[in-house]
């Protein structure tokens, strides 16, 4: 009777006999030959009878059906002896062996040692790892091989933290390898040892373990062994049974963790080994291949490749970060110079009156000391709050005492310049959530920018409070009449040290205005049309929900 048997895969040893006139089916169903293999299809492949021959045919499974490792796509013959792979399982078509056996053995003679003259010349072991290997069809391995190598590139791509990198490769590498356990090690210099990034077993669900073991202090069992030998040569291994490998005999670790099947690749890009990734497994009846290794090396090249990429989008951000301090310091330096110059010239006028006796003199001179020192501290609170990053200390308050506050403050200023400060403060606004502080000083600047950007004697400012009911948010606004904004100067309204008042202004303010809006949750924007004048609208919401990040209220922003 014929027979099928499995010699590779989760049912390795078990037979299945062929009745002369039942069809059979390989697969998971009921109907089927009872097989554990998950990777394959319900209904995979149907072996019909045929008159003493057994015909084949795949019945649309997913991974397909091979014999002697060309794929099945129609009515196939087979022979004794063919090999029929279905998902990770691979069976031989035959006679029973133990009774072909049987019959065999009532006319053997066993030949006495003289008779036959025989010489062993060499030995294989037969263990849990000797099988037998049917290749897939090339064209579909070259397809696979290249939708791994495609999905890598495109992650190259997006990323751009380095731990997300590594995350990402051994989540490619876990789909695509059959691993019992895969890990990454990176060394940040060289010469220095290497430090895991990334470690997974398949029965941990495939997560990265390195947190939490680090947590708990437990030690990360790796095969150091295999993993000097790949940083040592620069070379991919493959080790179909590493336990017994020459390699790695005096390798302790690969026999106390019992790893039957490793490969171990290196993370390299040029001439710079930047770490190794390894996949292993202790599955006695599993090996890996040697196109496995050719595709997981290719993989350790695009991962270097990847981290040679970072390396230059750091030194290119270090650059910037550098680029934009020394645009820090000459802006602050300048405006800095430009106050102490003023104060100077104030000093030497107050000297003058004192020599003079003259006190109207005096005053004159401590007017201007008095200015400038204002400006310096105006520039010192508004550099703080641009360079602080911090979340606001929201309070429940009402914004109108704080905006009389305000403007009782810039009184004296406005009055010097004859400009005329109007308030207009609706009656019964809401308390609305705020830190006082910070909107003092955003309305503050609003202010004071509207005071220099009128006429004297002509300019005409008005502070305005008032509460959306349909928009569940309080609307404060400062309008003025001077000459208006070009197109250009609104673009680059919130941009840092972008001063339309030439040496007395030290483009802050309105950064300084914004941040303080987006940590509220709230929006500002501007209307501005030439010779007529500008608005500045302050939107902030009655009901806070989550202030975002104090890291991401920088940078320009406008709503027009």
């Amino acid at each position: 009777m014929l027979v099928l048997t499995v010699i590779q895969g989760p049912d390795k040893g078990r037979r299945f006999e062929l009745p002369d006139h039942e069809p059979q089916q390989i697969g998971r169903s009921s109907e089927a030959l009872p097989l554990k293999d998950q990777t394959i299809s319900r209904r995979h492949a149907e072996m019909t009878p045929d008159g003493g021959r057994w015909i084949l045919r795949d019945l649309g499974s997913s991974n397909g059906t091979f014999v002697n490792g060309v794929r099945v796509t129609e009515a196939r013959l087979l022979h004794p002896g063919d090999q029929i792979r279905a998902g990770t399982s691979l069976l031989i078509f035959g006679e029973d062996p133990e009774g072909a056996q049987r019959r065999k053995l009532g006319g053997i003679r066993l030949a006495g040692r003289k008779e036959i003259d025989v010489n062993v010349e060499h030995t294989v072991a037969s263990n849990d790892d000797s099988m037998i290997m049917s290749s897939p069809d090339p064209k579909q391995s070259a397809e696979f091989q290249l939708s791994i190598i495609y999905e890598l590139v495109n992650l190259i791509g997006t990323i751009t933290d380095k731990q997300e990198l590594y995350e990402k490769v051994m989540e490619v590498v876990f789909n695509y390898f059959d691993a019992d356990r895969g890990f990454i090690l990176v060394t940040e210099k060289i010469g220095d040892p290497p430090e895991p990034m990334v470690v997974r077993r398949r029965h941990d669900g495939g997560r990265n373990l390195l947190p939490e073991l680090r947590d708990k202090g437990k030690p990360i069992t790796i095969s150091r062994t295999i993993v000097q030998y790949v940083m040592q040569k620069q070379v991919g291994v493959l080790s179909s049974n590493a336990m017994s490998d020459e390699r790695f005999a005096a390798g302790d670790s690969v026999q106390g963790y019992g790893i039957r099947s490793a490969m171990c690749v290196p993370i390299k890009y040029k001439d710079r080994i930047y770490g190794v990734i390894q996949v292993d497994s202790k599955i006695a009846n599993y090996t890996y291949t040697e196109d496995q290794l050719t595709l997981l090396t290719a993989i350790g090249v695009q991962t270097g490749l990847a981290l040679a990429n970072l390396r230059l989008v750091e030194e290119r951000l270090r650059s910037e970060r550098l680029a934009g301090v020394g645009q820090t310091v000459a802006s602050l330096s300048h405006s800095i110079k430009n106050i102490l110059q003023g104060m100077r010239g104030g000093a030497d006028v107050v000297e003058l009156g004192l020599r003079k006796q003259n006190m109207g003199v005096v005053n004159s001179g401590w007017e201007i000391v008095s200015r400038n020192l204002e400006r310096i501290y105006e520039l010192t609170m508004n550099m703080l709050a641009y360079s602080k990053q911090r979340r606001p200390e929201i309070e429940m308050e009402n914004l109108v005492p704080l905006l009389e506050e305000v403007a009782a403050l810039v009184s004296k200023q406005y009055e010097n310049k004859k400009v005329a400060l109007i308030q207009d403060f609706a009656p019964d606004m809401p308390p609305v959530p705020i830190d006082g502080g910070a909107i003092h000083q955003a309305v503050l600047n609003l202010l004071s920018n509207a005071l220099d950007a009128v006429e004297p004697e002509e300019g005409i400012v008005t502070l305005r409070c008032e509460f959306d009911a349909s928009a569940d948010r309080v609307v404060v606004s400062v309008a003025d009449n001077g000459e208006g904004m070009s197109p250009s100067t609104k673009r680059t309204l919130f941009e840092p040290f972008h001063s339309t008042k030439g040496l007395r202004g030290t483009g802050l303010g309105l950064v300084v205005t914004k941040k303080v809006v987006d940590e509220h949750g709230g929006t500002i924007k501007v209307e501005s049309t030439r010779d007529v004048g500008t608005t500045f609208t302050i939107l902030l919401p009655v009901t806070m929900g989550s202030a975002p990040a104090s890291a991401d209220t920088h940078g320009p922003g406008l709503a027009v």
